[in-house]
């Protein structure tokens, strides 16, 4: 009995490929009816509209690009918040399949968060959102329905982030997040109208 348990077991395992690593420049830009398949959907009502990703109240439950991130690459995407609360959230190097279960939200992942908390604070993160250990600036705000173009890089130990062609906060990461529990970007929000668009991965 244990055997077949085992065999069976191993026949699961098999059967679940690892998700495959963005090898080559890869990009999404939504134009088709549905999110699809290349992503795991945590639990947020995340839908295509009129061409761009569109989520609201997901309340921490990201939708995850199910393939891997390189451990080097640029992320590059369009984001727009149709709330006067700005808060535009990302994820990146994350495990792919984590979401709050509580309204405390440990991310497994950097978090880029653009005019979060009432549109006072924008933070890029590592891990906990919250931490002491997170970079932050207050002096720009989301506009409300305008559209910003995001950059994220990763070289070594470094991660920055740009917005609009401008550097916006970096993290000089001495214990990196690395390894396949820590290999997936995800689109993420808490209770803001936001749209997603033109997301593109490079690997470097």
């Amino acid at each position: 009995m244990r055997l077949v348990a085992l065999s069976s077991l191993a026949l699961l395992v098999a059967g679940c490929p690892k998700p495959e690593v963005i090898t080559s420049p890869w990009s999404d830009g939504f134009d088709r009816p549905e999110v699809g398949a290349n992503y795991l959907n945590t639990g947020g009502q995340y839908r295509v509209v009129n061409g761009m990703l569109n989520i609201q109240g997901a309340r921490n439950h990201p939708l995850w690009l199910k393939r891997q991130l390189p451990r080097n690459a640029t992320i590059e995407l369009t984001v727009l918040s149709r709330s006067p609360e700005g808060d535009i959230k990302v994820e990146a190097w994350g495990d792919g399949s984590s979401y709050a279960t509580t309204d405390s939200y440990l991310a497994t992942s950097y978090v880029f968060i653009f005019g979060g908390w009432g549109n006072s604070t924008s933070a890029l993160c590592r891990l906990d959102e919250h931490g002491g250990d997170r970079k932050t600036r207050s002096d720009k705000k989301v506009e409300m329905g305008k559209s910003y173009k995001w950059k994220i890089t990763r070289k070594g130990n470094k991660v920055e982030w740009f917005i609009d062609g401008e550097p916006f906060l970096a993290f000089d990461d001495p214990q990196p997040l690395e390894g396949e529990k820590h290999a997936h970007f995800g689109f993420n929000n808490w209770g803001s109208d936001l749209y997603f668009d033109d997301l593109k991965i490079t690997p470097h």
